[in-house]
């Protein structure tokens, strides 16, 4: 899901990084409390091994792959707020390291990965283990991966819907998005 510089507009790339900015430091503040040496260390490991399967891509659809997003699997493992920082410290490696992404997108990305795939991928986990009674944490978990995705992508295709500079029909990109990123989903899942 890594948007690429320019694709969206200006404004509308401020705008993100904004709002990921806000939301990186909300969740750096909230993360003061989860603070144990325990828990930095699994938030260590859980960082490596999100950086290292999202450069693993699996076939999804003739021509497009998909890679792990990882910030369901990150909440589930140290929570939302140390899970977002954990995706986020990937994907700055990533964008400075790789140009996966690139700079200007960086706050774009961040918001859709590691603020609402996060996110959201924790309030669909514990949502489910709500109604189960706190069974089957793992099936929760899996649940929240597989809606984290297309809700990132449909957020996507509201940005894009704003300020997107690619020739694209809004309506075949929401398509396109959403029919992918379930199958994305169901790869994090």
């Amino acid at each position: 899901m890594h948007v690429p510089d320019h694709f969206l507009d200006d404004p509308t790339s401020a705008t993100t990084a904004v709002v990921s900015l806000a939301a990186v430091g909300y969740a750096a503040y909230r993360a003061r409390e989860d603070l144990t040496p325990r828990r930095v260390a699994l938030t260590a490991a859980t960082t490596g091994f999100v950086f290292a399967v999202q450069m693993l891509n699996y076939p999804v659809a003739a021509g497009t792959s998909g890679h792990l997003m990882g910030g369901a699997l990150a909440a589930a493992l140290v929570g939302p707020w140390l899970g977002v920082l954990s995706v986020t410290a990937v994907l700055l490696v990533q964008a400075l390291v790789f140009a996966d992404g690139g700079l200007t997108a960086l706050g774009t990305n961040v918001l859709l990965m590691a603020v609402v795939g996060t996110l959201v991928g924790w309030a669909v986990t514990r949502g489910v283990l709500r109604a189960t009674r706190g069974r089957g944490a793992a099936a929760a978990a899996g649940t929240g991966a597989l809606v984290s995705v297309p809700v990132s992508a449909a957020v996507f295709a509201g940005l894009f819907a704003v300020g997107g500079t690619v020739p694209v029909p809004v309506g075949e990109l929401v398509g396109q998005m959403l029919g992918v990123h379930l199958l994305v989903g169901l790869g994090e899942a």
